[in-house]
């Protein structure tokens, strides 16, 4: 062997000798820590989640009898660290470089404890708008629950590093033709943006000339950075004008809970639960209780998306404003003496492909309703056996609402919608799959009882067009939408009841006129007017065997008028 050969081996060794000694020589990474409450009281079986950069877990443990957890032998680099428990909200610490020996404690805090007003980087005034409705948002440069579609309420400043301004409005209006909303009302609503993170939301709504009246609203949620999302919404409301036969007054709450969860720029799912309660004060039989789950997974590929959604609850209205309490809150009814929950099964598989200038959508539906509420406005006869356990009354508004048969559907859904100049925009929709109608032989001119009269809903197969238009003026800053949406008169039910972004039905306006605003554009007075059905389309009129008479109809005809001060 030449010199130079035996050269090039020496040194070929010893390099192969220094890297076996390396690899020998190096130690697996570590993780440890305590796990404690805001109080620093350690958390007992809390779980903790070791998270690789693509979110998948690399390690999971509990936490011991003292709060403490330890993940030993994991290659080291960078993760994230994530810790759950019951009664909690999840804590999460991003971009952790784990090596030898490495600790990180956590805290885990209740959704109580994180609503404090604290200074956040607010959003700049002159940052680009959207045209959103009242949305959650998750992205850090902008709050993540504002009203749009009402008047802008955002968090704003006039410079980077100014304070964060606080945002309320107090609405004063005046209300006719909805259930358990009529006559005048008064509302106060906060939004703040505590930091970059979190956003919260509370408003209260009341009747002034009712004794007891009220509705409320608190809404929290914290982004997880790329992890994802929880938030929490719960309303409460108090209807003391509502009975049914010996019981007057009910109460209603409803807790939902969510967890939106990120796997990259691919896939993204979103589950849940909503917790229901309702009762009728005195002579009531019993008090509601349910608990209804929902979930929705997407897979993106560009402009597209694939999605799977189940969902158990029914909305109260298809086309709900989020802002206020009564979105949160179930549909209920009476049957057979208690109170009746309109809930179902809904499966839906959608693709949808949306840009900045226009959206389309298709998707297939299956669905089974239980207890579908049926609206009526009435004229009640003296003794009348609708006063009974059979429906609920609003005397309010001399609304009822009674219980339909079950009935399963399916269908289809489509929509294409389009930024037009000036920031108008435009959306047609279609739809069909089972309706209740009430069958030809109670159409008839003789009395009935109104046992017989829900007895012959029958589900009808039909189909639904809407066509809606919003936008703002120039000039005035008038802010309008106009929707129209059209399905057979005879029809009692939505046809497609789990949507969320159908319209609310037949023809429907909403203005906000600004009178007095100040330079920044944001606080000031405006003139809102809201009207649903204008032209009492869909009204099907039924005489009942005692006299009264009751005009059945989708959705009844309702107006809203009044002003709101933003500050």
């Amino acid at each position: 062997m030449g010199m130079r050969h035996k050269v090039q081996f020496v040194v070929f060794a010893t390099l192969f000798a220094l890297s076996c000694a390396a690899l020998q020589g190096a130690t697996p990474a570590s993780v440890t820590g305590v796990v404690c409450d805001s109080a620093g009281v350690p958390q007992i079986g809390a779980v903790v989640q070791l998270l690789r950069p693509d979110l998948s877990v690399a390690a999971s443990v509990y936490t011991s009898s003292t709060g403490r957890f330890a993940i030993a032998s994991v290659p080291p680099g960078r993760y994230s660290l994530k810790a759950m428990n019951a009664t909690f909200l999840p804590a999460m610490r991003e971009n952790v470089r784990v090596r030898s020996n490495t600790v990180v404690n956590l805290t885990l805090s209740t959704l109580y404890e994180v609503m404090q007003w604290l200074p956040a980087e607010p959003r700049a005034a002159n940052a680009q708008k959207d045209d959103w409705a009242w949305t959650l948002k998750s992205a850090a440069n902008r709050p993540l629950l504002r009203w749009l579609e009402d008047g802008p309420l955002v968090v704003v400043s006039d410079g980077r590093g100014a304070a964060p301004k606080l945002k309320a409005r107090i609405m004063a209006t005046g209300e006719q033709g909805s259930f358990g909303e009529n006559g005048e009302r008064i509302s106060a609503s906060v939004e703040q943006t505590p930091t970059t993170s979190r956003q919260l939301l509370a408003r209260v709504d009341f009747d002034p000339s009712s004794n007891g009246g009220m509705e409320s609203l608190l809404g929290f949620r914290q982004d997880l950075g790329y992890a994802g999302a929880v938030q929490s919404m719960a309303a409460i409301s108090i209807q003391p004008e509502t009975d049914a036969g010996a019981s007057q007054g009910l109460d209603e709450a409803a807790m939902r809970s969510t967890e939106t969860i990120s796997l990259g720029d691919e896939f993204d799912a979103e589950v849940g639960s909503e917790q229901v309660l309702a009762r009728l004060n005195g002579g009531s039989s019993g008090t509601l209780i349910a608990a209804l789950p929902f979930a929705t997974v997407g897979w993106h590929s560009g402009d597209s998306t694939i999605r799977y959604r189940f969902a158990t609850m029914l909305p109260a209205a298809q086309n709900r404003d989020e802002s206020q309490p009564r979105a949160w809150l179930p549909a209920l009814s009476a049957n057979n003496g208690t109170l009746a929950l309109q809930h179902g099964l809904h499966q839906e598989l959608g693709w949808e492909r949306r840009t900045d200038a226009s959206g389309l959508s298709l998707s297939v539906f299956a669905d089974h309703v239980d207890n579908p509420v049926l609206e009526a406005m009435s004229r009640m006869a003296s003794g009348s056996d609708a006063s009974s356990m059979l429906a609920l009354f609003d005397s309010a508004s001399e609304l009822l609402r009674a219980t339909g048969p079950d009935f399963s559907s399916v269908g289809m859904q489509a929509s294409i919608e389009h930024r037009l100049p000036r920031g108008n925009h435009i959306r047609l929709s279609y739809a069909n799959g089972n309706a209740l109608v009430f069958s030809s032989t109670a159409a008839t001119a003789q009395p009935v009882s109104l046992l017989q009269l829900i007895a012959d809903a029958q589900p009808r197969h039909s189909q639904t067009y809407a066509l809606s238009l919003s936008g703002t003026l120039d000039g005035t800053g008038t802010r309008w939408r106009a929707t129209y949406r059209w399905q057979p008169e005879a029809t009692l039910t939505a046809v497609a009841p789990f949507a969320l972004d159908a319209n609310d039905p037949y023809l429907n306006c909403h203005l906000r006129q600004p009178l007095r605003h100040h330079r920044n554009g944001v606080a000031g007075i405006d003139g809102v007017l809201d009207v649903r059905n204008l032209l009492a389309q869909g009204y099907r009129p039924y005489m009942l065997s005692d006299g009264s008479l009751l005009i059945f109809a989708q959705d009844q005809r309702s107006f809203r008028a009044g002003l709101a001060f933003t500050f």
